[in-house]
């Protein structure tokens, strides 16, 4: 290790250590940013110890990165991550510089999510074995722009290292795009005959074929650009899978049973769009030699997931935590809680800060008018766009409802609310701030699993 790196390693950790044995605050991004100031290769000497990972894609990246470690955790002693969804460059330095390897004959793993606009530079510097890539839909425009744009940041970082194995969802039809040498694993859902013809609906993004830009056919969707794909124009199609979803058994709210390759597994959380997330997990599990049996017991485990469908108790309230930034999530959360056969409140909060995405004119695209086929008794909404969102809310045909700019009140809203149980949707610095308040009230701890 070089002087630079040994200094910016030292100044690192040592802010680590203030922020959380004398200030008693979380997080890693504070440290990543001094020491990427001091050598901002820092990370490229931390990653040699490790077989890195690393987990990109607009959906899904914390469910499926935290669903791994558990899975990688199975078999391997020693497994590093970045559970609360700190996925830029200083947050994840933070990361790898807060990491104590163990002394064992097992090399260590780093399994970690990356924002997609910083694959290139992540990548560059820790050189992975693997990239996991989830699925690519219409998010934070401001940021990444459009989906093909988007993907193209995600290619750069792997260009740089053909020998790396890409696990991709092969349900996505963007993820055929691009001609990589690198080998490749695929999974998807095989749970539909493949004898249908239909096209996904008109505003679907990411329906084009690779070969020649045509509007890609389905034999079965699952939802959004996902499914069996082919071209009528040509030969393209959906490749073969190495893994496969092929049985959907049962889908409530609060967890999801179903077959992996015949085999039948249970994640602890509800919506059909996390199963991709499981089924992600268990690919980068088999790909690492992690057997099925130590999959199964990774699924069953109960550790929750940091504000991933995470269930608070607030006195005679149960809180179901829903992450929503972008109409293709924000509607699969709405499938879920159609699945949902007991009475619920919805609370949705909607920031506009830097790390949601500023423009938000997804919420128009997103189709809050479904919630009137739930059993859903009240909405309310808040955060620092509520304007918007109650404009969005009241055209949905819900008329008025309660507002809450200040988020130190969604306490007290969530108690005053008239279910027992209540889903609070909220966009990611929203979410961060309704656990800050939740754990000033005492009713949830700090950390989450990692």
């Amino acid at each position: 290790m070089s002087l630079r790196s040994s200094l910016a390693t030292f100044v690192g950790n040592s802010s680590y250590f203030v922020l959380h044995n004398v200030l008693h605050r979380g997080g890693t991004s504070l440290p990543g940013k001094l020491a990427i100031k001091i050598d901002p290769n820092v990370m490229t000497t931390l990653a040699e110890k490790y077989d890195v990972i690393l987990v990109t894609g607009t959906n899904g990246k914390t469910l499926t990165t935290a669903l791994a470690t558990r899975v990688l955790r199975e078999k391997y002693t020693d497994v590093i991550t970045n559970p609360s969804g700190s996925n830029m460059m200083q947050g994840i330095t933070g990361t790898m510089l807060t990491a104590k390897p163990k002394k064992n004959e097992q090399k260590p793993v780093a399994i970690l999510e990356v924002d997609e606009a910083n694959m290139e530079e992540v990548a560059r510097q820790l050189k992975p074995k693997a990239f996991v890539l989830t699925n690519i839909f219409r998010d934070q425009l401001d940021r990444y722009g459009e989906i093909y744009t988007t993907y193209e940041k995600i290619l750069k970082g792997i260009r740089l290292f053909p020998e790396a194995t890409v696990i991709a969802n092969a349900d996505s039809p963007i993820f055929m795009r691009g001609n990589l040498p690198n080998p490749k694993v695929y999974f998807g859902f095989k749970t539909e005959s493949e004898t249908g013809d239909m096209r996904a609906p008109y505003n679907t993004d990411g329906v084009l074929s690779p070969t020649d830009n045509s509007v890609l056919h389905y034999h079965y969707i699952t939802f959004a650009n996902q499914g069996s794909y082919f071209s009528k124009t040509d030969d393209f199609k959906r490749p073969e899978l190495d893994y496969a979803v092929t049985k959907l058994n049962e889908l409530t709210p609060r967890y999801s049973n179903f077959d992996i390759d015949g085999q039948t597994y249970q994640i602890e959380i509800g919506g059909e769009y996390n199963i991709y997330n499981a089924l992600a997990a268990y690919t980068i599990g088999r790909y690492m030699g992690v057997s099925q049996a130590q999959i199964k017991h990774a699924f069953e485990s109960n550790a929750q997931i940091f504000g991933r469908q995470e269930a608070v108790k607030v006195d005679d309230k149960d809180v179901t935590i829903v992450l929503i930034k972008n109409p293709v999530g924000a509607n699969q959360v709405i499938q879920m809680m159609a699945s949902d056969d007991q009475p619920f409140s919805v609370i949705a909060l909607l920031n506009a800060n830097y790390a949601d995405g500023i423009d938000t004119s997804w919420i128009w695209d997103t189709e809050f008018e479904d919630l009137a086929k739930t059993n859903m008794q009240a909405i309310s909404t808040g955060g620092e766009r509520y304007k918007d969102l109650y404009v969005r809310i009241k055209m949905a045909g819900f008329g008025d409802q309660p507002v809450y700019e200040d988020l130190t009140r969604i306490v007290a809203a969530i108690k005053a609310q008239p279910t027992e149980h209540v889903y609070v949707a909220a966009t990611y610095t929203a979410m961060l701030q309704l656990r800050e308040q939740l754990k000033q009230a005492g009713y949830i701890k700090t950390g989450m699993e990692g």
